[in-house]
């Protein structure tokens, strides 16, 4: 499985971004597709998730009502969506693939998944 993440830049506080993440090697359907952020300093922290053989979506508390995660199966792309941005926002964010099965409900964590990109950056500063 290959992720390419893009779509990152730099944003005023309170702008929007959507990140895209595309799919090759295996499809849409047989992945959960999660989404991570790493700050500088910080571990790497998982944000959202997709399971996309039901569509069944993922937050952490932190991101609830603020990002949101889709995905276009015909593009083999999953998106996650930015919005009400803070300048905390601002990290290296990847997308991150998996064939295993997760009870994503107690948590989206590194050890759930098998592949990884190589991280677009997301700058939130005025």
């Amino acid at each position: 499985v290959q992720l390419v993440e893009s779509g990152g830049g730099l944003v005023q506080p309170g702008g929007s971004l959507r990140l895209s993440c595309a799919v090759s090697g295996f499809d849409l359907d047989d992945l959960a597709i999660g989404w991570f952020r790493r700050a500088p300093g910080k571990y790497r922290e998982g944000l959202s998730c997709i399971r996309n053989s039901d569509g069944s979506t993922y937050y952490v508390d932190s991101v609830k009502g603020r990002f949101t995660v889709s995905r276009d199966n015909a593009k083999n792309t999953v998106y996650l969506q930015l919005n009400s941005l803070k300048p905390d926002d601002t990290a290296i964010y990847y997308c991150a693939a998996t064939r295993r099965y997760s009870d994503f409900t107690i948590g989206i964590w590194v050890s759930q998944f098998e592949f990884w990109g190589q991280g677009t950056q997301v700058t939130v500063s005025s």
